[in-house]
């Protein structure tokens, strides 16, 4: 269905107003607004309304724009690069083996989730599965690569595995909507970490040191940012961005020289240019954080960092069709029952080694969301605490065809089970 407006323009104009909108009642002084975002965090509603104007409303759409494309290829580069400006990465390792720990359980959360909730669902409702067992355990191998690592390692299990075309697009779907609604459930919680982390008596004093440390940092440093000013920190942004694509645009032919050497290994990453595309950002940001261009932070680097990032996710919310949930409902009961397993796993580790939300949330997302969505997650908390997120989406690029294939065995196993 074509949306009503299909101009590029019309639709930016649309999003930075609901930015715009949020943001505005975000920072009033109205008790209403006041206690309303102590409920719901507005990067939720950053996410939720360009939904909303996908569908019901059919405003507009990610699939008629290419507003997306540019955010995650141009904008979250620079993003990436401007929040990792001011990184204090001494405190980030400070954080201490937590951080690990939470991803590698949210990891073996999406390899066990998988053949359970498949088994759970066969069992209880197998009318609700129409798609023949064999084809099914290899069609949600693909999600497990999505959120394990990626769109990278997504393809890749299709191919490993032989998905056909038109059941991978019901995979997509389902890996889209459902991955899509856990994060907006984490942004949620984002807005009630105070009470989470009394629940998980969560030792949360390395986060708040390194945010007191950046805070401090930033005071130190602040200044009028001049026009000037403002050309030379995006100077520095977008020329990282732009070595960023030249340099993945470099990489990847040699890579896929060696494409069946590399997929004897199993890392079809390694030919992605979105992954190269992250990795330079990255390094070129954190390198940055090394030299004197760290005090652009004082002109508003990690502010320019977010407002990219908020984009990023206004053009996420405008690919999700809202209605479409009710579709597919034995494979969206798989995929809701997987992130399930995924999330109580995570709680339950969380709670064991009191480990803070933030480490459940971004360890989750540097999963089930990779580089594009973790440190949106992370900088919810605090637009310093970007580049974690950052740290273990790349870390999740590494392990995702292994995890996928590991978790593709075990549905295989489950299938058979079953017959």
């Amino acid at each position: 269905m074509t949306p009503y407006f299909t101009n590029d323009a019309i639709v930016l104009g649309i999003l930075i107003a609901i930015l715009a909108l949020v943001h505005g009642t975000a920072a009033s002084r109205i008790p209403f607004w006041r206690q309303f975002y102590r409920v719901v965090p507005p990067l939720l509603l950053c996410y939720f309304l360009p939904a909303l104007c996908h569908q019901p409303l059919g405003l507009i759409s990610g699939e008629h724009s290419q507003l997306y494309f540019i955010a995650s290829r141009y904008f979250l580069p620079a993003s990436l690069i401007l929040l990792c400006l001011s990184i204090d990465l001494k405190g980030v390792l400070q954080l201490g083996p937590k951080a690990i720990t939470m991803f590698v359980t949210a990891t073996v959360g999406i390899v066990l989730g998988g053949p359970l909730a498949l088994l759970a669902v066969s069992l209880t409702f197998p009318q609700w599965l129409g798609a023949d067992s064999d084809q099914l355990w290899r069609a949600l191998s693909t999600v497990a690569g999505s959120w394990i690592g990626g769109g990278a390692n997504q393809t890749a299990m299709k191919e490993v595995y032989g998905v056909s075309d038109q059941i991978f697009a019901t995979m997509v779907l389902v890996d889209v909507l459902v991955a899509n609604v856990w994060m907006g459930m984490l942004l949620y919680g984002t807005g009630i970490r105070s009470r989470i982390d009394r629940w998980l008596k969560a030792d949360t004093s390395a986060i708040d040191t390194l945010e007191a440390r950046v805070a401090d940092y930033q005071a130190q440093v602040r200044r009028y940012p001049d026009l000037s000013s403002i050309l030379i920190m995006l100077a520095v942004a977008f020329s990282g961005v732009a070595l960023a694509h030249w340099g993945s645009e470099s990489i990847v032919p040699v890579m896929e020289r060696h494409a069946e050497t590399l997929r004897a290994f199993h890392l079809h990453a390694l030919t992605s240019t979105f992954f190269w595309l992250v990795v330079i950002a990255t390094t070129f940001g954190l390198a940055l954080s090394f030299t004197p261009t760290r005090g652009l932070e004082g002109v508003g680097a990690s502010t320019w960092g977010s407002l990219f990032l908020y984009l990023l996710v206004a053009t996420i919310g405008m690919k999700i069709n809202l209605w479409e949930l009710g579709g597919n409902l034995g494979l969206f009961a798989v995929g809701f029952l997987w992130i399930g397993i995924h999330a109580i796993l995570l709680l339950v580790m969380a709670k064991l080694i009191q480990a803070p939300f933030f480490f459940v949330a971004v360890g989750s997302q540097a999963n089930v969301g990779g580089a594009a969505s973790a440190p949106v997650v992370a900088s919810a908390f605090s637009p310093s605490l970007a580049p974690v997120g950052v740290l273990m989406a790349v870390l999740g690029y590494a392990l995702g065809t292994y995890g996928a294939i590991l978790c593709a065995q075990l549905m295989e196993l489950a299938t058979g089970v079953l017959r």
